[in-house]
């Protein structure tokens, strides 16, 4: 349970330090580039100094796909939030939860009981409820915000579904050797957004994504181990429940945004689904 709970803290750490980078007013694709970029050499030269470096063909087919698809999810993400209302952005991008989860059980057979599926249902209508109002956003019609929207959803699943893979790739005790080429992957691509955006990065988001990728170091380790003991159908509703929760919480009392009545009633919605799917 430590590492279920750890991996929610921290996972929700990482969100608002992105958010304390977006009010610094920091280019968000060089923030991101560097904290992949920074995880990826911290854990090289630690495995290279314990002599713990290693390579294999599965670990570099896994950790690059899982790069590029953490790139790729903040990419149409960051696109996202130009055509689209900014809540309904939040909430594709949330409810992209019940894409690893159904594919868990369909490809790896994971455990789910009625009470569970019950569970998810609800974790899914709390985080509608709490990803309301969050915005005006933009252009809120058209199917060019749409199909962006359903992108959203669906590589945001997919990134999630590649973190799972890696338990069942049996890479889990090399989850630091995944982790290198994870971030030298979405490190590298992140790198050739940034220019050919031509965006000239500032002092100020280059360390804030160093002091991010230190932190993201520890966190994604916490989170994996955490898949690594719990299924799919567990973890994913769990820790993304909690977040949105926690999330919703600071953003009233320390960031001094009002919370909705929906968002009210999603939080109370929330502890009953946690509940549910702990079952």
């Amino acid at each position: 349970m430590i590492w279920l709970v750890l991996s929610c803290v921290t996972g929700f750490g990482f969100g608002q330090l992105f958010k304390w980078s977006q009010r610094q007013g920091y280019n968000a694709p060089t923030v991101v580039s560097v904290n992949y970029a920074v995880l990826a050499v911290t854990l090289l030269v630690y495995l290279w100094a314990n002599d713990q470096l290693y390579m294999s063909p599965d670990i570099l087919l896994v950790g690059g796909v899982t790069g590029v698809t953490f790139i790729a999810s903040l990419t149409v993400m960051t696109r996202a939030l130009e055509v689209a209302n900014v809540a309904a952005v939040l909430t594709s991008f949330r409810m992209s939860i019940v894409v690893p989860i159904g594919l868990g059980v369909w490809i790896w057979d994971e455990p789910v009981s009625l009470a569970q599926i019950a569970g998810i249902v609800l974790s899914l209508g709390a985080l509608f409820l709490m990803t309301r109002g969050k915005g005006d956003g933009h252009l809120q019609d058209g199917t060019k915000a749409m199909a962006t929207l359903l992108f959203v959803f669906l590589l945001q699943g997919v990134a999630h579904t590649s973190m799972r893979w890696i338990h069942y790739a049996g890479l889990s005790s090399e989850l630091l050797n995944v982790l290198i080429v994870i971030g030298s992957t979405a490190g590298g691509l992140g790198a050739l957004i940034v220019v050919t955006q031509r965006h000239r990065p500032r002092f100020g988001a280059l360390r804030m994504g160093a002091g991010i990728g230190v932190y993201n170091t520890i966190a994604l380790a916490i989170g994996l181990t955490a898949l690594s003991l719990y299924p799919g159908t567990q973890f994913f509703p769990i820790n993304g429940v909690s977040i949105v929760l926690m999330d919703n919480l600071v953003a009233h009392f320390f960031w001094k945004e009002p919370l909705s009545t929906p968002a009210r009633f999603g939080a109370a919605l929330s502890l009953v689904s946690i509940f549910l799917v702990m079952d």
